[in-house]
């Protein structure tokens, strides 16, 4: 159950992270964070229901294994589009991820990621 507990306070420190980056308008880097966010928040869940491993980084993949659909699931593919260009250029057509990424995408990425969070705090009793 520790690891849970891990799991759950790691991805509320990464959501205050990405608050700040927001704050400091780096928005590619507030989508990044927001998706790590989500996917620990996930991974806190499988192992409060008792997973011994729960492997991968897209959080659609986890949150369908964990039987977790509708809405959520529908941003969890947001989400998950912000893994990898948000941090590499060569993963967008042109352009730094800094210059791309906007503000009206970073506060949908919080929104997703305040959801998941939410969602893993409502479920974790420890």
């Amino acid at each position: 159950m520790s690891r849970v507990r891990d799991w759950l306070a790691q991805a509320q420190n990464d959501f205050a992270w990405a608050l700040d980056s927001f704050e400091r308008k780096y928005y590619a880097q507030t989508c990044f964070i927001a998706q790590q966010v989500a996917e620990k928040a996930l991974k806190a869940i499988g192992y409060y229901r008792g997973a011994d491993l729960v492997k991968g980084h897209s959080c659609a993949a986890i949150a369908a294994a964990l039987g977790i659909n509708g809405e959520l699931e529908d941003r969890m593919k947001e989400l998950d589009q912000y893994y990898i260009p948000t941090r590499y250029p060569d993963a967008l057509p042109a352009g730094s991820p800094f210059e791309t990424y906007t503000k009206r995408q970073a506060e949908e990425a919080l929104h997703s990621a305040r959801l998941v969070l939410d969602l893993a705090e409502n479920t974790i009793q420890l």
